[in-house]
């Protein structure tokens, strides 16, 4: 741990964790059920300063525009600072995800891995378990699999817009794979991508990503982070627990006190 000391010196000061904002909130035009003013209102209770709306998107979405213009609407009616983003699915190896036809008004994009890419095609955790029962695939082929197609959409994606990386390996526990199969080496690869990207890494409560260890890295490498509820349901804005635990390890890594 001493290494990663030294690293964050290096890199330069780590990124600090700020509570007030929230990078990945969900509304009901894709997920959920509630209008942008509500949860804005939910935001201003919770004491937030910022909101990024991230609903997922893709090629086929018709409800962009409209989307837009509640977010603007809903900046008019208060003094938090809102954000709008979509979410979109890494669907390739080679990084290439499902954008939406229109980039033109997003202030981010917040990539994701919900399945494993394969050349066949994007599929399910549950099925990529069978294949790993069956023999067909190895636990570590798909986690060199994911690796891979994580670390060409953070290139990838940030060509065309800034980039959140959401819940990132997330996908492995769904694939009942314990990240500590990963190697340090596969580690730096994504850290490594993400620094020179200049990505931001979302810190989620909902799923409890990073891990602790990745989180590490990132700090000691001066990746920025943001907190995110990456969530549909108001009275979970502002309510940390996870985001609070990786926020002690960014403090002990950049030579402050964890709290």
């Amino acid at each position: 741990m001493e290494a990663q000391h030294n690293e964050a010196a290096l890199a330069g000061p780590a990124p600090r964790l700020d509570l007030s904002v929230d990078g990945h909130v969900h509304t009901g035009f894709a997920k959920g059920r509630l209008s942008v003013g509500a949860l804005v209102t939910a935001a201003e209770d919770a004491g937030l300063t910022q909101v990024t709306f991230a609903d997922l998107a893709g090629p086929e979405t018709t409800w962009l525009r409209a989307y837009f213009d509640a977010v603007r609407r809903a900046q008019k009616r208060t003094d938090l600072a809102l954000r709008v983003a979509v979410e979109v699915e890494i669907v390739r190896p080679d990084g290439w995800v499902a954008f939406p036809a229109d980039l033109g008004e997003l202030e981010a994009i917040s990539i994701s891995l919900a399945g494993v890419p394969l050349p066949a095609g994007l599929t399910p955790p549950e099925r990529v378990r069978a294949l790993i029962r069956a023999g067909e695939l190895r636990a570590s082929e798909v986690t060199e699999l994911v690796v891979e197609a994580t670390v060409n959409a953070v290139e990838r994606s940030s060509r065309y817009a800034p980039t959140q990386l959401a819940r990132p390996l997330g996908v492995l526990a769904a694939l009942g794979i314990d990240e500590a199969e990963l190697d340090e080496h596969g580690i730096r690869r994504l850290v490594d991508a993400c620094r020179t990207a200049r990505v931001v890494v979302e810190v989620s409560e909902a799923w409890r990503t990073p891990s602790l260890r990745l989180a590490r890295a990132l700090a000691a490498a001066g990746v920025p982070l943001v907190a995110a509820s990456d969530t549909a349901d108001a009275s979970q804005l502002g309510r940390w627990r996870y985001v609070r635990a990786v926020q002690g390890v960014v403090d002990w890594v950049s030579g402050g006190t964890p709290r």
